[in-house]
């Protein structure tokens, strides 16, 4: 599949009316105005393209972002054309977006997504070996479109420290004994459900200990069948992450079981990540 993908720098106006006649088919939402697009483009930010015989199946956003005196690439959107997903197109376009922002000067590039979204996690946190401390609570309000209608709009706003050891040669996990504070159990519809769980049980006896974090392995689903065990999931994590991350701890891996009905966001503490840039 590699070699069919032709991924470019995106800066005409015939460009960004191709995106967004992508995003009406992937989002069924108003797309970003062209003139906004354009003007990033031109201002340190970037549009990615990936093309398939010379039909746009994919593309990323960034612009560029600036805080407490550090300047970023903000990665705001990344979609992929229906038709064409689980064939490796993401991840291709974030290396190159991580190539490209080298070439511009950046060290680090951010952006965020669903926390029960397994798909997305295992591409940002496995794959490109993203850390995740900061949990967004209904970062986006209420959204209407396809993917996020009916269910507050919480985000993980992760971090990618493209030229950092942790990128470049990632932390090597031991799963045997993981700590996993949050159970869960099988509905009568046969989908997974989160058991509550106390706070004082979230946290392993040594911070030395990584600790398991379970998600649905197909969110949408649940989401189609079981609105109110959707929201149970959404309102259950949020207080296991936010809780994590305020005691130190950072999402650093994100273990998929192919046989079971959930999958794994894997936290250690952020104490032992190595993000010095090279």
């Amino acid at each position: 599949m590699s070699s069919e993908i032709e991924i470019r720098i995106l800066k005409t106006a015939a460009d960004m009316n191709l995106i967004q006649k992508l995003e009406r088919e992937i989002w069924n939402m108003d797309p970003l105005p062209v003139h906004q697009t354009i003007t990033a483009s031109q201002n340190g930010g970037m549009l990615l393209g990936a093309f398939l015989e010379n039909r746009l199946v994919g593309f990323s956003y960034g612009f560029a972002g600036f805080q407490e005196g550090k300047s970023y690439l903000c990665s705001h959107m990344l979609g992929i054309d229906p038709e064409h997903r689980d064939k490796g197109i993401g991840a291709q376009l974030k290396e190159k977006q991580k190539q490209y922002a080298t070439e511009l000067g950046y060290d680090l590039i951010s952006w965020t997504f669903d926390p029960l979204e397994s798909r997305n996690a295992y591409l940002n946190i496995s794959k490109l070996h993203a850390i995740c401390s900061t949990y967004l609570e209904n970062c986006y309000g209420e959204m209407e479109d396809s993917l996020n209608n009916g269910l507050p709009s919480d985000r993980l706003k992760v971090e990618w420290w493209i030229n950092s050891s942790h990128v470049n040669e990632p932390y090597i996990f031991d799963y045997t004994g993981m700590h996993s504070p949050c159970q869960w159990r099988m509905t009568v519809e046969g989908f997974p459900e989160p058991v509550p769980c106390e706070e004082h049980d979230l946290l392993p006896e040594s911070k030395d200990e990584p600790i398991l974090v379970p998600i649905p392995a197909n969110f949408q689903m649940i989401k189609k069948q079981n609105h109110q065990l959707a929201l149970n999931w959404r309102i259950t994590i949020r207080k296991v992450l936010q809780t994590l991350f305020a005691k130190g701890y950072a999402m650093v891996s994100f273990l998929k079981e192919k046989e079971n009905s959930v999958h794994y966001y894997v936290l250690i503490s952020r104490e032992k990540l190595q993000l010095k840039i090279r």
